[in-house]
C-alpha cells in the first residue's frame, strides 16, 4: 500500500536570510540578494558579482571543532538540516532509527578546500595537506554529518545531478516514504562553491552574466539576460509519512504528491532546444500526482537567466501542460533573488513552493523589464501576488548534463 508524504521542518541557509522565515520574507518582498563578492579579491575577476551567504554563524548549530573539519557547503548543510530537524519537532528517542534516513546532496563539494589544499602542496609540500582533505571534500558529508548529528540510521545518500541535485534528493526521499522504506527523511541539498577557482571556472565557460551591476544581474525570462549569477546556501526540508506525523501531532506545512525525472541526452552543458526532457520530467510529476495541466496552479522555474535556459524551459512548459493551459499558469523564477545554488537550488525552491501554497502568496520574478518574444509565459514580475486558491504547484531543476527533476507539491489542506 503506496504512503502519503508531508512536510513538517524545513531549514534554509540562504543570500536572503540565514532562516526559513528571513528568506522566505525576502522572497515575498522582491528583496535581491545578490551583490559584489566579499570572500576573496576580485580586481582580475571579470565576474565580481555573486549571492553570498551573509552574517552568518555556524556556531549556533555546530561547535567550533565542527566547523573546523568541514567545508562550508557542509557547514551550511548542518546549519539548515540542524534548523530543519528541530522544526519538525521529532523526538529520535521515540523513533526506530533504522527507519530515518537522510538524502541531501552537493552538486559540488568542497570546492573551496580543495582550492586551499591543492595551494598549501605546491607551496609547502604534500606533507602539509591537511589530514581532514579528503573528509572535507567529498560530496556526501553533509548527509553522512546530519546523519551523525541526529542518529538517523536508515538510508543516507549523496545524490549528485549538477543543478538538479537538491530536486533528485527530495524526490528520491519521498519514494523511500511513498514506498514504505522509511517514516522520516531529511532531505535537500547544500552548496559553498563561491571561490576563485569556481567563479573561474564558470566564467570561462561563459554561463555567468556580466552585468556589473548586482542589483540588475540576474533576470529571468528578460529579453536582456546575458547569464546566471552563482549563489551559496542550503535548504533542508523533513519529510515524513503522514499517518507517522498525525500520529505525533506533528505541524504539517504541505503534501508532495508527485516526482518526475528524465535525461536530456543531448548535451553537457546545454538543454535540449526544444525543451522535450524538461517537458517529460514535468509530465511524469503531474501523473504520478494523478493532476491534469489546468490544475497546475504555480511553477517555480529552473530559470537562470542564461539565454539557452529560459527559451528551452519555456517550450518544455507549453509542451508539458499544452500551450493553453501555460499561458494560465503563473510561473516564477527565484533565481532572480537568490542567484543559482546549483545543487541546493531546488531545495530552496522547495520551500519557496511550500509557503507559497502555504500562505497563498506567488513569489515573482524581479529585474523583468524587457518582454522576450521566445519567452512569452506569464512570470509574475517584478511584484508577486496573492493567490490564495491555489493548490498544486511544480519545482523544476534542469542540470548540467541533461538531467531533469520536477517535484509537484499540494497545499495542505488535512488529511
Amino acid at each position: 500500500m503506496e504512503k502519503r508524504c508531508v512536510i513538517t521542518g524545513l531549514g534554509a541557509v540562504t543570500p536572503l536570510g540565514n532562516t526559513v522565515d528571513s528568506f522566505w520574507d525576502g522572497i515575498k518582498n522582491g528583496v535581491c540578494g545578490i551583490d559584489y563578492i566579499k570572500k576573496f579579491d576580485i580586481s582580475e575577476f571579470k565576474v565580481k558579482i555573486a549571492a553570498e551567504v551573509k552574517d552568518f554563524n555556524p556556531e549556533l548549530y555546530m561547535s567550533k571543532k565542527d566547523v573546523k573539519r568541514n567545508d562550508l557547503f557542509a557547514i551550511y548543510g548542518m546549519a539548515a538540516g540542524v534548523q530543519a530537524f528541530e522544526d519538525s519537532g521529532i523526538d529520535m528517542e521515540k523513533e526506530d532509527a533504522d527507519r530515518v534516513g537522510v538524502i541531501v546532496g552537493s552538486g559540488v563539494g568542497g570546492l573551496m578546500t580543495m582550492e586551499e589544499q591543492v595551494r598549501r602542496m605546491d607551496a609547502k609540500g604534500p606533507s602539509r595537506v591537511s589530514p581532514m582533505f579528503i573528509t572535507m571534500t567529498i560530496g556526501n558529508m553533509v548527509a553522512g554529518n546530519i546523519a551523525i548529528r541526529i542518529g538517523a540510521k536508515g538510508v543516507c545518500e549523496d545524490i549528485v545531478t549538477a543543478c538538479a541535485t537538491g530536486n533528485n534528493c527530495i524526490g528520491t526521499a519521498f519514494r523511500n516514504i511513498k514506498h514504505g522504506y522509511l517514516d522520516v527523511c531529511v532531505a535537500g541539498g547544500a552548496e559553498g562553491s563561491i571561490c576563485e577557482v569556481g567563479v573561474a571556472g564558470f566564467t570561462n565557460l561563459t554561463a555567468l552574466t556580466t552585468e556589473e551591476d548586482p542589483k540588475k544581474a540576474c533576470r529571468p525570462f528578460d529579453k536582456e539576460r546575458n547569464g546566471f549569477v552563482m549563489g551559496d546556501g542550503a535548504g533542508i526540508l523533513v519529510l515524513e509519512e503522514l499517518e507517522h506525523a498525525v500520529a505525533r501531532g506533528a505541524r504539517i506545512y504541505g503534501e508532495i504528491v508527485g516526482y518526475g525525472a528524465s535525461c536530456d541526452a543531448y548535451h553537457v552543458t546545454l538543454p535540449d532546444p526544444e525543451g522535450r526532457g524538461g517537458a517529460k520530467a514535468m509530465q511524469l510529476a503531474m501523473k504520478e500526482a494523478g493532476i491534469a495541466p489546468e490544475q497546475v496552479d504555480y511553477i517555480n522555474a529552473h530559470g537562470t537567466s542564461t539565454p539557452a535556459n529560459d527559451v528551452g524551459e519555456t517550450k518544455a512548459i507549453k509542451l508539458a501542460l499544452g500551450e493553453e493551459a501555460a499561458k494560465k499558469t503563473a510561473i516564477s523564477s527565484t533565481k532572480s533573488m537568490t542567484g543559482h545554488l546549483l545543487g541546493a537550488a531546488g531545495a530552496i525552491e522547495a520551500i519557496c513552493c511550500v509557503k507559497a501554497l502555504q500562505e497563498g502568496f506567488l513569489p515573482p520574478t524581479i529585474n523583468y523589464h524587457t518582454p522576450d518574444e521566445e519567452c512569452d509565459l506569464d512570470y509574475i514580475p517584478n511584484q508577486g501576488r496573492e493567490a490564495k486558491d491555489a493548490v498544486y504547484a511544480l519545482s523544476n531543476s534542469l542540470g548540467f548534463g541533461g538531467h531533469n527533476a520536477v517535484l509537484c507539491f499540494k497545499k495542505w489542506e488535512g488529511k
